[in-house]
């Protein structure tokens, strides 16, 4: 008789890590969570898709993932697997490296694929990047995402955030010293929001069922995004003059 294959545990590294995050995140804004993450679901398997604002989003999700219960595995740039002490502590925790525009890049998928099956929660950013949208709303998104909720069955939870932008600036850490001392000192509001999940079961294996099941993804962390930013609904009020813009990949929501 086989026997069943335990779910993976956070390690006391990246609980300890959370905690600090949320003690970061207070210190430098004030961070609002809503929505929230059905008990059946937060010790995995799960996909939590979130938008990409700042280089200050992970410190945020994994505070607002706290406030919820969930402990995810990033998918995270291979550049800070690089670093000698962060990307120790960030193999020691069991995020996955994604070496992006290298041939290695396919590694990361079968690694997330592994890790849901495994019963792991696993955040994904489905656009690739931090998005460079003009109005900083969600890009059109790459297909990876989709491709792992189909091949594993794990559930998609759209996570929106906003305000994380005013934080950290795009170039951090060039502009970071004084970002900070700002963020200190005015303490943004934060908006973080756990949507419903993305309803999956009617996706089929035709051609183009992975860019379908983007769009929907997409679809649904705009949807989750509009009530965090009712004053700012075209363009945000705070700009980087660091942050480049390409509208090359903008993402036309489909209306219901």
């Amino acid at each position: 008789m086989d026997t069943p294959t335990a779910s993976w545990q956070p390690p006391l590294i990246w609980r300890g890590a959370q905690l600090l995050a949320r003690a970061v995140v207070g210190a430098l804004a004030r961070l609002e969570v809503s929505g929230d993450v059905p008990d059946g679901l937060r010790r995995g398997p799960l996909i939590l898709a979130a938008n990409h604002l700042s280089p200050f989003d992970p410190v945020v999700l994994a505070a607002a993932c706290r406030a919820r219960g969930v402990a995810p595995r990033i998918m995270a740039t291979g550049g800070l697997f690089r670093a000698p002490l962060l990307g120790a502590a960030m193999r020691r925790a069991g995020h996955i490296r994604v070496d992006r525009g290298t041939a290695a890049v396919h590694r990361a998928l079968d690694d997330a694929a592994g890790a849901v099956a495994a019963g792991s929660v696993i955040l994904v950013y489905p656009e690739g990047r931090i998005g460079l949208d003009p109005g900083l709303w969600p890009e059109r998104g790459k297909t990876g995402t989709a491709r792992l909720a189909l091949a594993s069955g794990a559930p998609v939870v759209p996570v929106a955030q906003w305000g994380s932008h005013e934080v950290l600036p795009y170039r951090a850490p060039k502009g970071m010293l004084r970002a900070v001392v700002r963020a200190l000192w005015r303490r943004p509001v934060v908006r973080v929001h756990f949507g419903d999940p993305v309803a999956l079961t009617d996706a089929d294996a035709a051609p183009g069922a992975a860019r379908r099941v983007t769009d929907r993804i997409i679809d649904a962390i705009t949807d989750a995004l509009v009530p965090l930013r009712p004053d700012e609904p075209d363009r945000p009020r705070h700009v980087d003059p660091g942050r480049p813009t390409d509208a090359s990949r903008t993402h036309r929501r489909r209306l219901p």
